[in-house]
């Protein structure tokens, strides 16, 4: 395999500059979109679940068990072609302008609703007491969560979300079925010009590989960070702490 790699080392990196160029337009549309759709909805759905109220706790279990429950495929077949038939049934004239679109749909949407459990697990991870704490300092709803529990949320769930931002990316390979020229269909011409099909199959891999692992290091390096900050506070609290019962002794 090795051996293959580096024969075919001049086309493999024909195939990373290609998708690093469609990758960054790809990557331009798709931050418009998720800010919006990834993060806010995400946090949405997540307070949604955790509210007292019955009928959001019910639109929000609908929402996260059926983009949790079908395939991403799936979903995607439905945004890029289902939708458009449907409406053109009815007399609608719709066409998607451009074919990433409904595919940067479909990965926030997705996203989001597995998002929402990690960041619902994480706002659950918060002590109590700390919100109990906060009530009783006069603090408002709103101040609470957003000075107490959701910066302690973000920190306690950012490996989780690190793997979750992997997998996506991972999971974009499925957009291939609905159009989308992205790594693995990049490859599937490249076999399709050359019958290479081995070379071109582990080339994907290979710039999956190279696309991914330094994010995964990257989102092990945050976590050690934040384990390091964590630490520190601990022992620079106790250290006042002795040092303030040495004074009063």
């Amino acid at each position: 395999i090795v051996f293959i790699i580096l024969r075919n080392v001049q086309r493999i990196y024909e195939l990373v500059d290609v998708c690093a160029c469609r990758a960054h337009i790809f990557c331009i549309s798709f931050h418009l979109v998720s800010p919006r759709v990834i993060k806010k909805s995400s946090l949405l759905l997540a307070m949604m679940k955790l509210s007292d109220s019955k009928l959001t706790k019910v639109i929000a279990n609908i929402y996260i068990e059926i983009f949790r429950s079908t395939p991403m495929i799936v979903q995607a077949l439905i945004f890029a072609y289902g939708i458009p038939i449907l409406l053109q049934k009815y007399g609608i004239p719709f066409n998607w302008p451009f074919r990433a679109l409904p595919a940067m749909i479909v990965c926030g949407l997705n996203s989001a609703a597995y998002m929402a459990e990690v960041l619902r697990g994480g706002i659950q991870a918060v002590e109590p007491g700390q919100v109990e704490a906060a009530y009783s300092l006069g603090m408002s709803k709103r101040q609470v969560n957003n000075l107490i529990v959701l910066p302690q949320a973000f920190r306690i769930v950012i490996p989780s979300l690190g793997n979750e931002f992997v997998t996506m990316i991972k999971e974009t390979s499925v957009l291939a079925f609905v159009g989308v020229v992205e790594i693995l269909r990049s490859a599937q011409l490249w076999n399709a010009n050359t019958f290479d099909t081995f070379e071109a199959y582990i080339g994907a891999a290979v710039v999956y590989f190279i696309v991914c692992y330094p994010l995964s290091k990257l989102v092990s390096y945050l976590e050690k960070r934040m384990d390091g900050k964590d630490d520190k506070k601990e022992i620079s609290s106790g250290r006042k702490l002795f040092g303030k019962g040495e004074k009063t002794c």
